[in-house]
């Protein structure tokens, strides 16, 4: 007689206030003012901060000229900004001017029925509670979420300013309010388990621009195609395309009645058509149909020249029923 073997996932989630997110943001709200005057420009820009100092670098192509470091500022408010932008390489700019892709590239679309969001429960999960704590303690913070087949095996909640003992009622609060069944009789709470901390953000440690892809994704438990999305303009399929991919798995999962879909998407660079475009849906593989996957079809199903992208860069970009790949098409 076989055993069933348990399953362990687990997820976690950083507040706005994190480095890396610091950055994205920046990278974002960059975006944003660019799209904002010119919805055509063409917007690659990181940013690397930390200890006073927030780099921004970058290729824009643009009739626009919006004043760079007042952006920085507003979230970056204590550190020194630099700017080097310059114009996209014209090589690249060729073929994204003929209709093709921006870069080569491999997305990946995920939705399953564990949650309303279509999400994986423990994505959900760390992210729900990171937002309750940050509501209190709007400060750098991270939490974690363990599963062992649906229930929560363990909690780790680490916010800057939050004494130890206030942040362990606020997740015992918190959790009380979830549906008991996940809740298990000896599940670990860990709260500040290096201590009570004070430094955080840009004071302690350095952020860079798309460095938390699997916490903007679907996860650990789900495969990622590798490219970041903040700080670029749609012409880049490494964001509208896993866009697309996410909208194409929430169609095929409630015509289908599916339990889990995954969508993979792949490109070359100054091709307008995808290479690969198939959808698992539940296990079983088949072609993508019915979807413009060209750059220009997705941007204009998704009407994504618009500056909706500083948003995104918070909690994750999958989840959050006001973005358009978060809608059923009406066709489906």
């Amino acid at each position: 007689m076989s055993v069933k073997k348990s399953i362990y996932k687990t997820a976690e989630s950083v507040s706005p206030k994190h480095p890396d997110k610091i950055c994205d943001q920046i990278s974002d709200a960059i975006l944003d003012a660019y799209l904002g005057i010119d919805p055509n420009a063409r917007v690659a820009v990181e940013a690397v901060g930390g200890h006073g100092k927030v780099f921004i670098v970058g290729e824009v192509s643009s009739s626009a000229h919006p004043e760079i470091e007042p952006i920085a500022k507003r979230l970056a408010p204590n550190c020194e900004i630099e700017v080097r932008l310059v114009k996209q390489s014209p090589e690249i700019a060729h073929g994204v001017d003929t209709g093709g892709a921006g870069d080569q590239g491999i997305m990946v679309g995920y939705a399953c029925n564990e949650t309303p969001e279509l999400l994986p429960l423990e994505v959900v999960l760390g992210r729900k509670l990171n937002q309750n704590l940050y509501a209190r303690w709007p400060y750098d913070g991270k939490t974690q979420v363990t599963l062992k087949d649906g229930k929560i095996t363990s909690i780790v909640a680490s916010f800057q300013n939050a004494p130890s003992a206030e942040l362990k009622q606020a997740v015992q609060t918190w959790l009380n309010q979830q549906n008991n069944e996940l809740q298990t009789e000896n599940y670990q709470l860990l709260t500040n388990p290096a201590a009570d901390w004070h430094q955080g953000g840009f004071d302690a440690d350095t952020g860079l621009t798309g460095r938390k892809l699997v916490v903007d994704n679907y996860g650990p438990s789900i495969p990622i195609g590798g490219g970041c999305f903040s700080g670029k303009d749609p012409s880049k399929v490494d964001r509208s395309a896993a866009y697309i991919a996410r909208k194409i798995a929430i169609d095929y999962l409630k015509t289908r009645s599916a339990k889990e879909v995954f969508v993979h998407l792949a490109y070359a660079i100054g091709r307008a058509e995808p290479l690969e475009a198939t959808v698992t849906i539940d296990g079983k593989q088949e072609v993508v149909e019915g979807y413009d996957l060209t750059p220009k079809g997705i941007i204009e199903q998704l009407d994504l020249k618009k500056p909706i992208y500083e948003q995104t860069a918070r909690y994750g970009h999958f989840g959050h029923p006001g973005f358009a790949w978060e809608q059923l098409s009406s066709s489906s």
